[in-house]
């Protein structure tokens, strides 16, 4: 019982020091953001990277996800003869929930797991430690523009996403599943509002800072040679895809309420 407590105790202390870090780490990168040199060069390849490079991973998930989305509630409309609706229901989950969780799951997969892999490589073979003996500071030249891009490309990802999920799921629903297509785009032109789309878009800029802030942060203080590698890439995937359906809880929430 005494070694459950002490051990409980350990992971509660390591808890809170490490979040106690990772603010400290926030801090400092937040006022380097609007100290020079401004790394336009570094931010818009990060943005190529993050932004460009994800298109044709959400390209893909985004259709498929507007496909199985008609389809299953097709299924449940059908039997209340209420097809007609399934226009502004998938519009709506889409744009507020599944496209701003899934395109920043899918950029985690691609992007963030690959910024702590790299960092944690440059660590480990002191390539930032060499950096930082040259008197660049390493957490501007590395650090900021990898978050910035995330920040800024996520957004539009998202917004990416829900078209095409949105016009797989009218092609399916219209000519697959044979729902009127002029009550279908009716539907979502009566009850839809910018501001479902606004709310999708404040989801992706908070998911697009906090999944960078955790991946790059892990990255940076990676330890332990190749395998501090790897456990570092597969700590920034977990936390960084946990923090987003916190995130969406929270914001979710927030909306609701006010």
């Amino acid at each position: 019982m005494i070694k459950f407590i002490e051990l409980l105790g350990n992971s509660f202390i390591k808890v809170l020091k490490g979040l106690g870090e990772f603010t400290l780490f926030q801090f400092e990168v937040l006022k380097l953001m609007f100290i020079p040199p401004y790394r336009i060069k570094q931010l818009l390849y990060q943005i190529m990277f993050m932004g460009y490079g994800s298109l044709g991973v959400i390209l893909l998930t985004s259709f498929f996800t507007g496909l199985v989305e008609a389809v299953q509630l097709y299924n449940g409309f059908h039997k209340f003869g209420v097809e007609d609706f399934m226009g502004y229901t998938i519009f709506v989950s889409v744009v507020k929930e599944l496209g701003p969780v899934f395109a920043a799951l899918m950029v985690v997969s691609r992007g963030i797991s690959a910024y702590a892999a790299e960092l944690g490589s440059m660590r480990v073979t002191e390539q930032i430690d060499a950096l930082e003996v040259m008197a660049v500071n390493s957490k501007h030249y590395l650090i900021v523009p990898r978050i910035l891009a995330t920040t800024i490309s996520l957004p539009f990802l998202i917004l990416f996403f829900d078209m095409i999920a949105n016009v797989g799921a009218y092609l399916i629903s219209v000519y697959s599943l044979d729902v009127n297509g002029y009550a279908y785009l009716d539907n979502i032109r009566q009850f839809g509002s910018i501001s479902d789309i606004n709310e999708g878009i404040v989801k992706g800029i908070v998911f697009g800072y906090i999944i960078s802030a955790i991946g790059t942060f892990i990255g940076y203080n990676t330890r332990g040679g190749a395998k501090g590698v790897g456990q570092s890439t597969t700590k920034a995937v977990v936390l960084s895809s946990i923090s987003i359906f916190v995130a969406d809880y929270v914001i979710s929430t927030f909306y609701l309420l006010f």
